[in-house]
């Protein structure tokens, strides 16, 4: 019943098969590149081998075997990097040839892993959502069951991880206070008071309220924010949300893991012209002229959205290309520890 009504289940059942049978399959071997980079046109021995590879990955279907690195190749090529969260630049380098030569029996247990997390995890609505996922670092917002957009997020680093949960957002905050936790006040505020008697005034920030061993510290509106111009609340008992960031460089990087648990968005302003869109006067241009006011403003959200943060390190996507992305928190480390015990198939 659980696969009935769980389309991703289901189509991860049909990837377990495609690798369960490579596991089996004595004649499986490592590829080795010796020429340091492959591209379109190239001629080597090694394309005939990475032909096959794609081919039993499902990303090749041509029955050419020839040494040519050929146009067709390079299309495969590229679906399987992106599938990977590769740079889908049709180069065959050594990072490539190291997801190539990731062991079928590992992919088993890991796709094991992560059908056995979709079944204790909330079930997703159909309908309107938000759904991030953490090793992908992006989020996708579903308007009607359709993807309306979606963008690159920066999550929890080590250390202060991003939880699996869900909510609803039920409101938009504009130029956010930044009320900040007591463990980034003792860790790190309170050290770099005692090394800069002027650093609360160079970054914006004012003592709330003094404590015995740790005050109450919050970052006033402004440019240097670490909210940037709005956030986005959805009641938790961890106190996670959605927000903007000065800090759009970290955007750049593949792996982005840089944050204390909350969840930073390449393009707040979009997300906020989405959430409002619906409710009488928020033009796009309104919500420009709220993030740009300075001022702190709260404004409910009127059927708020659902919002899923998920952990797949393999998933399924709209189109029904399954995807492949690295354990960023150890997460399927650890369960695969207690779920397998032998290297047999």
């Amino acid at each position: 019943s659980f696969e009935q009504n769980n389309k991703m289940y289901a189509a991860l059942k049909g990837e377990l098969q495609r690798y369960y049978t490579l596991a089996k399959d004595s004649s499986w071997q490592a590829i080795t590149l010796n020429q340091g980079q492959l591209k379109k046109g190239a001629s080597a021995p090694v394309v005939a081998t990475i032909k096959k590879r794609l081919a039993a990955y499902g990303d090749w279907s041509s029955a050419d075997t020839s040494h040519l690195y050929s146009d067709s190749l390079h299309r495969a090529i590229v679906s399987f990097q992106v599938r990977h969260g590769l740079d889908s630049n049709g180069l065959v380098t050594d990072t490539m040839i190291t997801l190539l030569n990731v062991r079928p029996q590992e992919r088993v247990e890991q796709i094991l892993v992560n059908m056995n997390r979709m079944m204790w995890s909330p079930q997703m609505d159909s309908g309107s959502r938000a759904v991030v996922n953490v090793p992908s670092f992006m989020l996708q917002v579903y308007d009607a069951d359709s993807l309306a957009f979606e963008m690159p997020v920066v999550v929890g680093k080590e250390g202060t991880h991003t939880l699996m949960l869900n909510g609803r957002i039920n409101e938009v905050v504009f130029n956010p206070y930044w009320n900040i936790p007591a463990s980034i006040v003792e860790k790190e505020i309170m050290p770099a008071m005692k090394a800069d008697p002027n650093y609360l005034k160079k970054h914006n920030m004012e003592i709330v309220k003094e404590g015995d061993s740790i005050s109450q510290i919050r970052q006033l509106p402004g440019a240097n924010n670490s909210l940037g111009k709005v956030k986005f609340l959805f009641p938790n008992p961890y106190d996670i949300y959605l927000h903007d960031t000065p800090a759009k460089n970290l955007f750049e990087q593949d792996k982005r893991a840089f944050s204390h648990g909350c969840i930073r968005l390449a393009d707040a302003t979009k997300m906020a012209q989405y959430l409002l869109g619906n409710q009488s006067g928020w033009t796009p241009e309104k919500v420009i002229e709220a993030m740009n006011s300075g001022k702190e403003q709260r404004v409910p959200v009127s059927n708020g959205l659902p919002v899923y943060i998920n952990y797949y390190t393999v998933w399924v996507d709209d189109n029904g290309k399954v995807h492949y992305r690295e354990d960023v928190y150890g997460h399927d480390a650890k369960t695969r520890s207690m779920m397998f015990t032998h290297s047999g198939v």
